[in-house]
């Protein structure tokens, strides 16, 4: 029974000693591995086991070790989740490292940080200067998350007022020249339906290598001869020139008649239509 006793307090002593030693490496170590830091986590791990079981000793101390490496972790996650403070301990806080376009040295050093490696990650970022950064952070396990001043976010639709459709996953209904029934019905398409549609592309199903339909009801096929070149889906720009071209035959109709009971119901529906292609526009803008 000693023996267990010793290898329960030898299981604790290095869990603490490789989290603090862990922790002095610092977030660096949990995402970007040097070849030397990869070799020299594994010497730690490779010593610390050796030391815990003592496996030449009785291979059970091996086992109640590991056992115990697992229940301390289970026990780990469980108060992280129940305890801000203990998951600060044990994961630690975010560390800002720029702020207002200016890099904070004092931080860029707690956390041994050198500018080429921040620059490094910006740049994954697509970000090559720093003075386009209002906020940036250096997360727990080792990630920057990076904010840039609006004036250098890019345009979005929403920054236009531009109304977009809501778009879901497209489902895969056609793989390596086969139909995938679950994908089909999952777009609320049919056999005949597909049919229809790939002869429009002038395609078979043997040629197709992979076929998707959108949200729009839209389908898109790859084929095996990348020489060839499949017509892109036209659907919803010819049904938006319709909706166009039938609100400018009434508007011409309202201005062409001398009826003013008829002129007013023209431009009525004119009205109406246009309304129509202002709602389904962002649906139909192909």
């Amino acid at each position: 029974m000693n023996g267990f006793v010793e290898i329960i307090l030898r299981s604790f002593l290095f869990i603490g000693l490789l989290f603090l030693t862990t922790k002095l490496v610092g977030k660096k170590q949990i995402s970007q591995l040097t070849f030397f830091e990869y070799v020299s986590g594994i010497t730690i791990g490779s010593i610390a086991g050796e030391a815990i079981t003592g496996l030449e000793k009785n291979y059970l101390h091996g086992a109640a070790a590991v056992v115990l490496f697992g229940i301390v972790t289970i026990l780990v996650d469980y108060l992280s989740l129940k305890s801000k403070y203990f998951r600060d301990v044990v994961e630690g806080k975010g560390t800002v490292l720029i702020k207002d376009g200016k890099i904070l040295e004092e931080n860029l050093k707690k956390e041994r940080f050198t500018i080429d490696e921040l620059s490094t990650l910006l740049r994954e970022k697509n970000i090559f200067k720093v003075a386009d950064v209002e906020f940036a952070i250096l997360e727990p396990r080792g990630k920057v998350t990076a904010l840039l001043k609006k004036e250098n976010r890019p345009i979005t639709p929403k920054d236009l007022q531009m109304k977009m459709a809501n778009e879901k996953e497209p489902n895969t209904v056609i793989m390596d020249g086969n139909i995938i029934e679950e994908g089909l019905r999952a777009s609320g398409k049919n056999r005949a339906w597909l049919y229809t549609e790939l002869e429009k592309l002038s395609v078979t199903l043997d040629n197709v290598f992979f076929g998707q339909v959108d949200s729009f009801g839209e389908i898109t096929v790859d084929i095996y001869d990348d020489k060839i070149q499949v017509p892109a889906p036209t659907q919803r720009p010819l049904l938006m020139a319709s909706l166009k071209k039938a609100q400018a035959d009434l508007e011409i109709f309202s201005l062409s008649t001398d009826c003013e009971k008829s002129k007013e119901m023209y431009k009525e529906n004119a009205a109406i239509m246009q309304g129509l292609i202002d709602k389904l526009e962002p649906y139909l803008n192909g």
